[in-house]
Formats: C-alpha cells, structure tokens, sequence
C-alpha cells in the first residue's frame, strides 16, 4: 500500500512555498505556490507580464532577492548565480538569447566550463568534438566552430539548448523554446524532450503555444498578474479554457476580418536579387518580385533560411550586401543604403530579433518608443520633454504595454510587452508601408488578437503591410495575400480564399507546382 501510494504521489522535486517578488512599482510574483514531481513536464502559461519568467529566473539563480521558500529535492535553496543553480542541476534556456556572438558554438556551450589538456590549456579538439555530438542530437547544422554572430535567430536558440543539454541537469527550464524555431525544428526539440523525460528529467516549460503545451504537458499552471490561477491537467481542459483563464475574459475572436479593400500599389520590388558571397546556393533571394497595396496584408510564408528577413532588411535599406533590382515606392524608383533614407520614404521595419535589433537596453521605455522619431517633439530646435514624454503614452495607452510607467527600464518589461513598445516606435514615424518580421514572436495569445486587431485597423487606415511569421495559421488569419519563398525564389502566391497550410507547405518545401493567385 505504501508504494501505490507514494506512486500515485510522488515527493516534489521542485516546491515552492508563498513565493514573492518585488521590483520598483512592480509586484511580479505574489505569494506563488507550486509542486513539480520528479521526471514531469510542467507548462506554465500566462499573458505576458503574468510572472512567468520571473518565476523561473528565481528558480535558476537570476534573482535571489524574493520572499518565500523554495525547496529542490527536499533541501531549501536559494541561488546567488545561475552558476550555484547550475551546480545544483538546475539549466535554463532563455527566451531572450544569451550567447556571446564573436565567439564559436562550441565556445558558447562550454563557456565558464572548458575543457582543458595538458598544462591547463584549452583543449578545443575535445569542445569541439563535444559540441558536434550535441548539435547532431538536436540534428542542427551549425559547425562548432562557427561564430554565432553569423547564426540566424533559429540556429542560435538550438545552440542554447546544445548548452542546457551539455550541463546534464536534472531540472531543464525552457522559456518560449521554440519562439524562433521552424515546424521542423520544433518536431525535432519535442523528440529531444521525450528522450530527456525518458531519463527523469523534470522540465519546466514556458509557451504561448497551446498546441505545445498541450501536447507536451503532464500539468498547466496559470499564472495572471503574478498569481496563481489554477494548475489543470490537458486531458481534463481545453486551450480555450486555458486561454480564459490567462487572460480573465473572452478574447475576441480574430480568425476572421470582414474583407478588406485594397488601393493602389505602395511598394513594388521587381527582380530582387540579394548575392551570398562565398556560398553554394549563390544567392538568398534570386528575382523576387512584388506589389503590395494601401490597406493590404501581404503574408511572407517560408521555412527557415528561405529569405524571409532577407527580403524585408532588402527593402529597408539594412542588408549588409547590396541587393540589385529595383524598389518603387508610390510608382517612384528608390535605392535605399541606409535605414533613415528608408523612414524617410515611410518604410519602417519591426525585426524579428528584438533583443540584437531591436532593443536599447540602457534606455527606458518612454526613450525606445521615440527614438525615431522626435519632430513632432522639437521646440525651436530642443527636444520638448513634455511633448516627447506624450507621444510616448499615448503609444504605451494605445497599444495596452504593460508598464510601470514610461520611464521604466525597457528590460524591466516581459517580451512581449517589449515588442509592442518596438511596434509602437514604427508607427510613431507615420509609415506608408510597415514591414514586421515575425511581429508576435514571444507574444502571449491575449495581446496576439490585440495586434491583430491593430494590424487590420491600420490597413482600413490605408496602411500597407508586409508581414512574415513562422506560424501558418496568423499569416492565413491576417493576411489578404501570401507570398511563399522557398531558397530565396518564389514557389507560391496565393489569394486569401486559395491558401491553406497544405499549399503554402507544399510551396514552401517546393514538392509541388503552387497555383499562382491575383
């Protein structure tokens, strides 16, 4: 009797006990209770700035500064560093990258632990050989020896969790893993997860995706406003009922804008063509050509390395080799070699890599939102604070970014919350056309329908939209067109009532003739 109990109740091997944390103006976590069992895959979900990785960074030694208890195999702790965490066998993968970009993979995944020969030398023989058989488990391309400056976003984030898995922790934390990741390389992440689970690793996992979770999951927690909500078990909800209890209320349903009406043509790229030096394939994007609208959505689908933000840092002047084509702005022929000449135009660009480019962390949230664009904020040739601090708040008022106030820290903020302060900043410069590369990356369900709202909106506006996304069902729910690239050429172009997961995948992997729409 003892052991079917003790089996149907097994010892915590995380606790957490009334755990609290407090920042200037912030209250982020408020007295959080939680019980892991040893070898469980738990999900913890919540909106944006509900405590999610605040409550993780407390478990893995980012802040030690909390109220409460908390219990790790029975044992209390309270980590000064991710180094003691990771001693104790606690490893976190960070949504925001954490990797040093001018040096090596195998750098990054043994740094502060290298490996070392004779006369206490570095051996990168042996880093290296151990850095490729990580990067063979997760099936990443990437050489050890690569610099990860050259890596795109996806690639990076499998070099992360390269470094997780090297520490052999038996407590993984993954916050957003797949945030930056192709369907392919997610599938591959979930076979790496079963193997870890398979050993009786206990993961803690963060996700805005409730397919993952709900795949994944042993049990969900639901954080909102830094509390506790509920803990439910997928087989006993639904991520309809889940995303209720994130949120507090209904989220409008966004599958479905009534018809747009498109003008006339804003931007038109025609045989675009961006050079690879140095590599095989020649070129990452060869003869693309396209037109979008006043008051349309132009949806950029494609795998990873197909050219997606090849083409929007093309069109926004911050390609680091010069494409050669032509991009007409409102019919007149531009040639873009800096990003200002391109805001100039009324091209602005939201990146996908909101932390490399997107982000001046030493400035607050009031000074990110501005930046670009301070004319409507000059007095006589002086920066009116007042008036700067208003265009701030209205765009803070107008997008809902959770913020203690303007002149917060823009890295007190959550992801999320971030990128609509990145958002915010390009529609202060007024553009014709706005390019967002990924735009709710990171972005937790709720405030997801509230930029889909807002899109739309700025498209009734007349606003032209060029939009890329690794998810296929926001760009079928947004956009009015889609345009497939597959190795930086064109394989697809279809209408809104002609998309479907299926064509657009077929485009994409080029197994099959796309139909080609108006």
């Amino acid at each position: 009797m003892t052991d079917l109990v003790a089996t149907a109740h097994p010892a915590p091997h995380i606790s957490i006990k009334n755990v609290s944390v407090r920042f200037p103006g912030v209250l982020a976590l408020d007295r959080v209770s939680l019980d892991v069992p040893a070898g469980e895959l738990h999900a913890i979900v919540g909106e944006n700035g509900a405590g999610k990785s605040t409550l993780m960074k407390v478990l893995a030694g980012v802040y030690s500064h909390f109220d409460g208890e908390m219990m790790i195999r029975g044992r209390p702790q309270r980590f000064l560093s991710t180094r003691e965490a990771e001693h104790a066998g606690v490893s976190i993968i960070f949504q925001e990258l954490n990797l040093v970009e001018q040096l090596p993979v195998a750098a990054n995944i043994f740094l502060g632990r290298e490996m070392r020969g004779r006369f206490g030398l570095l051996d990168d023989r042996a880093m290296n050989a151990a850095a490729a058989g990580l990067l063979q488990e997760l099936e990443c391309r990437a050489a050890p020896t690569q610099l990860v400056g050259s890596l795109r976003v996806g690639d990076q984030q499998l070099v992360e969790i390269a470094k997780a898995l090297s520490l052999q922790s038996d407590i993984v934390i993954m916050d957003e893993p797949t945030s930056a990741l192709t369907e392919a390389e997610s599938e591959r992440l979930m076979r790496i997860i079963a193997r870890l689970k398979a050993r009786g690793v206990t993961i803690l996992y963060i996700s805005h995706k409730m397919d993952e979770v709900f795949r994944l999951a042993d049990r969900i927690t639901v954080l909102r406003d830094g509390r506790v909500v509920e803990t439910v078990r997928p087989t006993e909800s639904s991520p309809k009922a889940v995303a209720h209890l994130m949120v507090g209320r209904e989220i409008e349903n966004a599958s479905q804008f009534e018809p747009r009406s498109p003008g006339a043509p804003i931007l038109e790229a025609r045989d675009l063509t961006l050079p690879w030096p140095g590599h095989a394939q020649k070129y990452r994007l060869h003869k693309v050509n396209l037109a979008v609208h006043a008051g349309e959505v132009l949806g950029v689908a494609g795998l990873m390395g197909a050219g997606r933000t090849e083409l929007l840092e093309c069109l926004y002047g911050s390609s680091r080799v010069r494409p050669s084509g032509e991009v007409l702005i409102n019919g007149r022929a531009r040639s873009f070699s800096h990003p200002a000449e391109a805001l100039e135009a009324g091209v602005a660009l939201v990146t996908e890599d909101r932390k490399r480019l997107g982000l001046f962390t030493d400035l607050s949230v009031g000074q990110n939102i501005t930046l670009c664009d301070l004319r409507e904020a000059l007095r006589t040739g002086f920066i009116d604070s007042r008036a700067e601090r208003a265009l701030a708040t209205g765009i803070v008022e107008r997008l809902r970014v959770k913020t203690p106030g303007i002149d917060a820290p823009i890295t007190n903020l959550s992801g999320g919350n971030q990128q609509k302060c990145i958002i915010g900043r390009g529609l202060l410069t007024r553009p014709k056309v706005l390019l967002l590369d990924d735009p709710t990356r990171g972005v937790d369900v709720g405030a997801k329908a509230e930029l889909y709202r807002l899109i739309d909106n700025l498209c009734r506006e007349g606003l032209a939209v060029i939009l890329t996304s690794s998810e296929l069902p926001e760009l079928l729910t947004l956009s009015d067109r889609i345009m497939v690239l597959c190795e930086g050429r064109v394989t697809g172009h279809f209408t809104r009532a002609e998309a479907t997961e299926q064509r657009i995948m077929e485009a994409a992997t080029a197994r099959a003739p796309a139909a080609v729409g108006a």
